[in-house]
């Protein structure tokens, strides 16, 4: 079976030289990398939006996914270092690596995500897996005070620029400030992106997570895509979207034992800056917000109103 890159990822092309060249050194890649590691592909392509994905079988006729990154994101570069130190406690356990090719070979994992799971039930689960990843930080990886730092510089530039109240805007850069003050031996291993979809089953029962954006940095920056996710259930619902997210971020917090005003206070720090980096794409394409953008903005404000209320 020929590797073929899916549309979707091929359409990343348009994200500069850096993405074209790299898609067009892709299928070599994947085939060197079948070759060495004697991989058959079995089943299509998949992808994110920065990997190619190839379900396999070893020379054992054992299931695995090759996972094969972008050479430019930095936000997985130790994705396999953290893979490694985690060992399969939480997230899916990694067979083997190649650093400089970008290249994991993973447990193929035959369980869905928890995108239909029952949301409360989906932040139990979650909630559940913090413990296992947070574990003492590798000193290669980034912090969260790296980029929050220059995420809320970002946002202090953009003025009254942003459609959200003046005073969600002073409150984030307060609080992040205070939240970016160091606190001896606190920092962990940070997933970064640990939602609905980023977590999958193992096949009997248990969950893992996977796609690690891996920071060293604060537990508590973790729960806020797990309330900006999934939204349209809330905004359907006969409950108002209100009750709904200080149900999730109640849950998360509870499960996994964090200091609640603390991680309110991540939450309204990352939806005012994801807030901003809306009106960040709006400037750097020459345009106004389109209607997606300003339907996202309303939802960040929404997530920042609930868990203060």
């Amino acid at each position: 079976m020929p590797v073929d890159i899916p549309p979707g990822l091929a359409a990343q092309r348009v994200l500069g030289e850096d993405w074209a060249g790299w898609l067009d050194a892709l299928p070599r890649r994947a085939s060197s990398l079948l070759a060495e590691w004697e991989l058959t592909q079995v089943a299509t392509s998949l992808h994110g939006f920065c990997s190619l994905v190839l379900p396999v079988v070893d020379a054992d006729g054992r299931g695995a996914a090759l996972k094969i990154a972008f050479d430019g994101d930095d936000e997985s570069e130790h994705e396999g270092l953290v893979l490694q130190r985690w060992a399969g406690a939480g997230a899916v356990r990694l067979q083997r690596a190649d650093p400089r090719r970008r290249a994991l070979l993973l447990d193929w994992l035959p369980g869905g995500d928890l995108g239909d799971v029952w949301d409360v039930e989906a932040c139990e689960v979650v909630g559940g897996l913090y413990g296992s990843l947070h574990v003492p930080a590798h000193p290669q990886l980034r912090t969260v005070a790296s980029y929050v730092e220059r995420w809320l510089a970002e946002l202090a530039d953009l003025g009254r620029d942003v459609p959200v109240p003046r005073r969600f805007v002073d409150q984030a850069l307060s609080l992040g400030r205070d939240l970016l003050e160091p606190r001896a031996g606190t920092d962990v291993v940070v997933h970064g992106d640990l939602h609905y979809a980023n977590v999958m089953g193992e096949g009997d029962g248990r969950w893992v997570a996977i796609d690690p954006k891996p920071m060293s940095g604060d537990p508590h920056y973790e729960p806020a895509p797990m309330l900006w996710n999934r939204m349209e259930e809330l905004e359907a619902s006969s409950e108002s979207v209100r009750d709904g997210l200080r149900r999730r971020f109640h849950t998360l917090v509870d499960v996994a034992g964090l200091d609640e005003a603390r991680a309110r206070d991540w939450v309204v720090v990352r939806m005012v800056v994801n807030a901003g980096w809306s009106v960040q794409d709006a400037r750097r394409a020459g345009r106004g917000l389109t209607s997606d953008e300003r339907d996202w903005i309303t939802r960040c404000i929404a997530i920042t109103k609930a868990v203060q209320d």
